[in-house]
């Protein structure tokens, strides 16, 4: 069984708190894997180091890519149980990537996990979390003929709209204010945001401001119609 821990581009769909624990538990009574890709939610991006831990859960084998050299190096990860590792004795190179194996990237990667990992980081994280949550239920009550609400763990987080014209309007008027969101293609109601995790209040209320004033464009682009 092989999952997204929050799918980005199925419009940041946050599952139930309780669904990875019921996955777990139909994968050991059917002798299933339990694979988790947490190449956007891993390394801090919901406030924990891995996404699934908000849910109680240890999988079976987690991917690991995209920031796990800090932006420096190309470098992805397949984690898993030691009891798997037997698979490769036969065969070292079963299992290939295209960024696996990085000479250069191994030790940026492990610095990247030791910062990542620190619990001020995080802490940062999940109160700077706290404080999108806060500012978007202000939003929600200024916006609400056109924003939905703000679906999130920690700062993977999926603004959902009315109307899926919203998402790829909303990616294109937010670029206009110098905002970089991307619409979620199998969910267009919903514009991804995903701000660098060690940006501080000023900036969080920066961003929220050109949200702010994206809505106020696409809102004035609906009354013309």
């Amino acid at each position: 069984m092989l999952f997204e821990t929050v799918p980005a581009t199925y419009g940041m769909a946050v599952p139930d708190r309780d669904f990875f624990q019921r996955v777990r538990e139909l994968c050991d009574r059917r002798g299933a894997l339990l694979i988790v890709d947490e190449v956007q939610t891993g390394l801090g991006r919901t406030g924990k180091l891995w996404g699934i831990e908000h849910f109680g859960v240890v999988p079976d084998i987690i991917v690991i890519g995209k920031g796990l050299s800090g932006g420096l190096y190309p470098m992805s990860a397949t984690c898993f149980r030691a009891e798997y590792e037997a698979v490769f004795r036969p065969d070292p190179f079963i299992h290939i990537s295209t960024f696996g194996g990085a000479e250069i990237g191994c030790p940026v990667a492990l610095k990247v996990l030791e910062l990542t990992a620190d619990q001020r980081f995080l802490r940062n994280v999940q109160e700077t979390a706290a404080l999108f949550a806060e500012g978007f239920r202000v939003l929600l009550e200024k916006h609400a003929e056109i924003l939905v609400g703000l679906r999130q763990l920690g700062l993977m987080m999926g603004i959902e709209m009315i109307h899926e014209q919203c998402g790829p309007l909303f990616s294109k008027v937010a670029f206009d204010h110098g905002l970089l969101s991307v619409y979620a293609n199998n969910n267009r109601r919903v514009a991804q945001l995903l701000p660098p995790l060690i940006i501080d209040r000023a900036l969080a209320l920066e961003i929220m401001d050109r949200v702010d004033r994206t809505w106020q464009v696409i809102k004035a682009i609906f009354r013309g119609r």
